[in-house]
């Protein structure tokens, strides 16, 4: 049983794989001063509540974790985690000297988060190229793949949540209101017309986005949504064309993959 973990700015999300099968999968808050231990506890919990064993034999076992983080606050904890509570098994997190078999074709590929990275091998895998990823979480982030494979580069705009905190905070008399599909693009009250800018707007952003991309790549064979807050939206978004909410733990599954091999299966005779 594989364990793939992917520390984002807002959630951690896990998954245990039993092959390409996603078998359980947990969203957590990530919390950047989280200790060693405290990581260990949170994901052990979650891993026994299941069933599955951190140590031990049995089918459930885990035998290997692949790991991804965009918090570097957050790494030095997830290394000695997993020396600590995870140091009987083979592990890999997603660095820089890491074979993922991506090809970073910008400017400099020290800038490019290990996430981005990951969700192009899984696109790239799944769906084929050019193809491009539309990531909602902290930040709403566009990554593009060229149809061999290669992380072209993409773009960054401010995420559904942190545009609602914003505008709450700045505005004096507009307050946080449920992300929700309003009744009508023509809002009747406070919290209608703010949940029409929200999403009426981000649709709109991501729509125009996509749209110039394509114009830039030629053709695109699928626009892949992910991310926690892509169910708000997506809905009202006519160039997605696939959602894949477990697209980051898949592309960490290949990447470990490409690193650990499999054990060999006993001979016969």
């Amino acid at each position: 049983m594989l364990l793939c973990i992917d520390i984002g700015n807002t959630n951690t999300v896990l998954a245990t794989f039993d092959g390409e099968t996603i078998v359980h999968s947990w969203r957590v808050k990530t919390d950047a001063r989280s200790t060693a231990d405290e990581l260990g506890l949170l994901y052990c919990g979650l891993l026994e509540g299941t069933g599955s064993a951190v140590r031990g034999p049995g089918a459930a076992a885990i035998t290997g974790v692949a790991a991804c983080s965009t918090v570097p606050a957050a790494l030095r904890s997830l290394r000695i985690m997993l020396a600590r509570y995870f140091g009987h098994v083979r592990s890999v997190i997603v660095e820089p000297g890491v074979r993922t078999g991506v090809q970073l074709a910008i400017d400099n590929p020290k800038e490019v988060g290990a996430d981005r990275v990951v969700n192009t091998l899984a696109a790239y895998t799944l769906y084929g190229g050019p193809s491009i990823v539309v990531d909602f979480g902290t930040t709403t982030n566009f990554d593009v793949i060229s149809a061999r494979g290669e992380f072209l580069g993409g773009a960054f705009a401010p995420g559904i949540e942190i545009s609602f905190d914003a505008l709450a905070a700045r505005a004096a008399q507009l307050r946080k209101v449920e992300a929700a599909k309003p009744r009508s693009v023509i809002g009747k009250n406070t919290v209608e017309c703010l949940q029409s800018g929200m999403y009426f707007g981000f649709a709109g952003q991501v729509d125009r986005i996509v749209e110039r991309m394509t114009e830039e790549l030629g053709e695109v064979k699928a626009v892949i949504a992910t991310g926690g807050l892509a169910p708000i939206v997506i809905g009202e978004c006519r160039t997605i064309t696939h959602h894949e909410p477990m697209i980051t733990l898949i592309g960490l599954r290949l990447v470990y993959e490409r690193n650990i091999p499999a054990p060999e299966a006993p001979s016969r005779g």
